[in-house]
């Protein structure tokens, strides 16, 4: 059973990286996939019950690999973490099958306590670079965490989550006509729930300019009270077209 994950956890790499040449790449050359596998390894130490020669294999791995993962973590099947400098899962996170982490990922712990503090991750979740998942939450099947983003709540199934805190902005995961989940790395179609309210704001303001214009058309209102007006609008579109800045 142990070579047959690592046989799948080298397939994962070919299947999610077109930058990978050969089995030999990975077997050398690939932090990512070194991090698994020291951490199968640290693993099996732990569960039975050999925990000091276990830290002592994910000191090594992180070392070596930049990535650390505590011995007492579960990880699925065919994880792939891609360039993998800066990866921190905590003791008590569960990764599902198909999971994909990319660099600067935290699967962290929000309590002192004993017990479950960290993370579930369940299959075919991608969690974008730099992205923190934070405490005991679940997030869903096939879902996306975007870069950047710090999700602290939990996440349901076909997701995509961004920003801070992460908010759920879609709900619509893609399945193949055999109703198996599609593996989608792109991470440059991703909602900004800010603009996307920038937007309405914006919108809204140019339906509020055509009807003061109406309104002043028909009350006769003096020149210099709709530039006054006018000019009190254009500086509010300012600053929402800067995001708020000023």
């Amino acid at each position: 059973m142990f070579w047959q994950h690592i046989k799948e956890d080298i397939q994962a790499v070919f299947e999610r990286d077109p930058a990978v040449r050969s089995k030999w790449e990975v077997v050398f050359a690939y932090p990512g996939f070194h991090a698994v596998l020291l951490h199968r390894a640290a693993h099996g130490l732990w569960v039975k019950g050999w925990t000091t020669l276990a830290r002592v294999v994910s000191h090594l791995s992180r070392f070596l690999t930049g990535v650390e993962i505590h011995p007492g973590a579960q990880i699925g099947r065919r994880l792939f973490i891609d360039h993998g400098m800066g990866v921190v899962v905590g003791e008590t996170a569960e990764i599902g099958n198909d999971v994909t982490l990319y660099q600067g990922v935290s699967l962290a712990g929000t309590s002192l306590e004993k017990g479950k503090r960290h993370p579930t991750i369940e299959d075919w979740v991608l969690v974008g670079a730099g992205a923190a998942v934070l405490g005991p939450i679940v997030v869903g099947r096939h879902s996306r965490i975007g870069a950047g983003s710090v999700v602290v709540h939990p996440v349901p199934p076909h997701s995509t989550v961004v920003g801070i805190p992460g908010k759920v902005v879609q709900e619509a995961g893609r399945h193949s006509p055999s109703g198996k989940p599609v593996l989608d790395l792109d991470h440059a179609d991703l909602p900004d729930p800010v603009t996307r309210v920038l937007s309405s704001l914006l919108s809204h303001i140019e339906r509020i300019e055509r009807q003061l214009e109406e309104v002043t058309a028909r009350q006769g209102v003096s020149e210099a009270q709709v530039a006054e007006n006018d000019k009190d609008i254009q500086e509010v579109r300012s600053l929402l077209r800067n995001g708020g800045a000023g």
